[in-house]
């Protein structure tokens, strides 16, 4: 028997839309008790800044993953068998950029998990992971433009500003060291 058993709520995969016609991308994972739980709690978590329309969260449970390199050492995992219907399929395409993003790229009929991976393996060869979920799998935010806008007005109206565009309060230090102004320093012929 497990001394420490796990007792944390379930894990919840997140996908962010930025805006409209642009792809769900797996933002990262909350641990929820529901699926409406998850949703609230990937709000709060991934839409502090701009340009978020719509979130998604599947279970960690129903979705299948695999690198080349996976499939490679365990061909078995394509026929992992499951309930036919709708997968979403998500591809990662790049180590570039220092969060892991998988973008969803389109959906599939399949057989269960194992044949709609097969598919993305097939659509996108050069894929560095694929990843699949049924249709079913996924709690999303509603389309319509109220709900919009009540949960992700609040992101639109906070901006991102780099270091830079916060004003500075008092006098720059370079305009005190070219004046002389700095203790124990002299003002500079280039500065004066």
């Amino acid at each position: 028997m497990d001394s420490h058993p796990d007792t944390q709520w379930p894990r919840w995969e997140v996908f962010k839309q930025d805006a409209p016609g642009r792809p769900h991308q797996a933002v990262g994972s909350v641990h929820a008790g529901d699926p409406q739980h998850a949703l609230l709690t990937a709000r709060n978590v991934f839409v502090r800044r701009p340009a978020a329309v719509s979130l998604w969260c599947v279970r960690e449970s129903d979705l299948l993953t695999a690198t080349p390199e996976e499939l490679t050492t365990r061909p078995a995992v394509l026929d992992t068998a499951g309930e036919a219907g709708t997968y979403h399929l998500g591809v990662k395409r790049t180590h570039k950029r220092s969060m892991t993003f998988v973008d969803l790229v389109g959906t599939v009929q399949a057989a269960g998990p194992g044949d709609a991976l097969r598919q993305a393996q097939a659509a996108h060869p050069d894929a560095l992971a694929w990843l699949v979920f049924p249709d079913r799998a996924a709690v999303r935010t509603d389309e319509d433009p109220g709900t919009v806008e009540s949960w992700f007005a609040p992101a639109k109206e906070k901006t991102y500003k780099q270091q830079q565009y916060y004003g500075v309060i008092g006098r720059h230090i370079g305009e005190l060291k070219r004046a002389g102004l700095m203790p124990g320093r002299a003002p500079t012929e280039e500065g004066a």
